[in-house]
């Protein structure tokens, strides 16, 4: 789906991660129809300066979409060898992690994908931990 001379590199066929640009992911949101509830989450969720709800089902409904269905898949594995050892661990969280520079939009991003998130099965309880005001000022 992406830049045919990327697919080509060895790391490109290495590398577990793909890029889409933003008309790719449109027409992976367009497969996926945003429904009433995912819309009224992405509404409450949004930041409308830094948003729009096209932006939010254009991007971050299918997002959030394919991170539900990996979320499902790593529940049905970690079932699945539960059952195969005789195990009773308990549940395990599955934990997605965001990076990036200061004030580009990380919470805001993860506020998005929170309320998309809690909309799919399998996701009953989505949690956020936040490190917004963890740095510090230098100057004492």
């Amino acid at each position: 789906m992406s830049d045919p001379a990327l697919a080509q590199t060895p790391e490109a066929i290495a590398s577990p991660f793909r890029r889409f640009t933003r008309d790719e992911m449109g027409e992976i949101a367009r497969r996926h129809a945003i429904d009433a509830d995912h819309r009224r989450s992405a509404q409450t969720a949004i930041d409308a300066r830094a948003h729009s709800l096209e932006e939010v089902a254009a991007i971050y409904l299918p997002l959030s979409r394919l991170l539900a269905l990996y979320v499902a898949a790593t529940q049905g594995l970690f079932k699945a060898t539960q059952r195969f050892l005789g195990a009773d661990d308990g549940k395990v969280p599955y934990i997605i992690g965001i990076a990036g520079s200061v004030a580009v939009g990380k919470s805001t991003t993860a506020r998005v994908l929170q309320a998309l998130l809690t909309r799919w099965p399998n996701t009953p309880k989505v949690e956020l931990v936040t490190t917004d005001g963890f740095l510090r000022p230098n100057a004492s």
